[in-house]
């Protein structure tokens, strides 16, 4: 059996949560500068190229890629033959998010209460999702979310005789309605299927997919792909000022479902689609 101490938890998801932060990943990186060889809009293709010196001076200076650094989400993945030592996961979890927000200068913007308001001041609690896996795996990812986009958002309980056109067409109803309040070029996360907050959770899931990366079912892997050809054909562009790019990767994910619903929702992130995965 394999033991973590909390420790190391923490120590980890300090650097993790700064990481994210600085840092886009390599397939963001790479997919930013494919859209501006592809996009056909001047002003876009400028603002591409904005987006992209605003990540090499983050790199350079170690300071946020965006000043909303976002609600720490975190996926934990836990191999049953894991065993945590020296105190609790959820507490040593947010003590990582708590110090990796306060020791990297990253903007706290988490509230206590959804009425009162009153700021935590070290961005915790964190949303934490815990999965329980075979053997002695200890994964995780942290994916820290704006919420620009966040709030562009949308669950849609769709009827089965609705079948994929009527996803497709929700999909693409919740992208015109962000337009550019999500700050586009997005990543879209689609979740179809389980119950109503199933579907939140696979659409939130589905943007920690690395772009390119298709789901292994042929029929959705066509349906990510014609997603994101109608979605780039809405002309919303970069930063919401005309264009080709509207979104970087549309990622479906699915499970099952009731046979007397449809379940779909969308959970959009803006250009700076952050996450950094560690196995320990």
């Amino acid at each position: 059996m394999k033991t973590i101490h909390v420790d190391t938890i923490t120590a980890n998801l300090r650097e993790m949560c700064m990481e994210a932060n600085y840092f886009l990943s390599d397939d963001m990186k790479a997919a930013l500068k494919n859209a501006q060889e592809k996009e056909e809009s001047p002003l876009g293709c400028q603002i591409l190229g904005q987006l992209q010196d605003n990540l090499a001076i983050a790199g350079e200076e170690r300071i946020p890629i965006c000043q909303d650094t976002g609600m720490a989400v975190v996926f934990v993945d836990l191999g049953q033959e894991v065993k945590i030592e020296g105190g609790f996961l959820g507490d040593a979890i947010n003590e990582g998010v708590r110090q990796g927000y306060v020791d990297g200068y990253l903007r706290k913007s988490v509230v206590k209460d959804p009425f009162i308001r009153e700021n935590t001041k070290d961005n915790t609690p964190a949303i934490i999702h815990y999965n329980i896996v075979p053997g002695d795996t200890f994964r995780m990812t942290v994916a820290p979310k704006g919420f620009g986009s966040e709030n562009m958002s949308r669950t849609f309980m769709l009827k089965p005789a609705d079948g994929m056109e009527g996803a497709k067409e929700a999909v693409l109803q919740a992208v015109k309605d962000a337009g550019p309040n999500a700050c586009p070029p997005v990543v879209v996360g689609v979740g179809v299927g389980g119950t109503f907050e199933k579907a939140a959770f696979l659409a939130k899931q589905a943007l920690t997919r690395k772009v390119g990366e298709h789901s292994e079912l042929p029929h959705i892997k066509e349906m990510e792909e014609d997603l994101l050809e109608k979605v780039n054909n809405l002309g919303i562009g970069p930063a919401g000022l005309g264009g080709r790019v509207t979104a970087l990767a549309v990622n479906v994910n699915t499970f099952a479902t009731h046979i007397a619903g449809m379940p779909l929702a969308v959970n959009m992130c803006c250009h700076v689609n952050r996450h950094v995965t560690r196995e320990l």
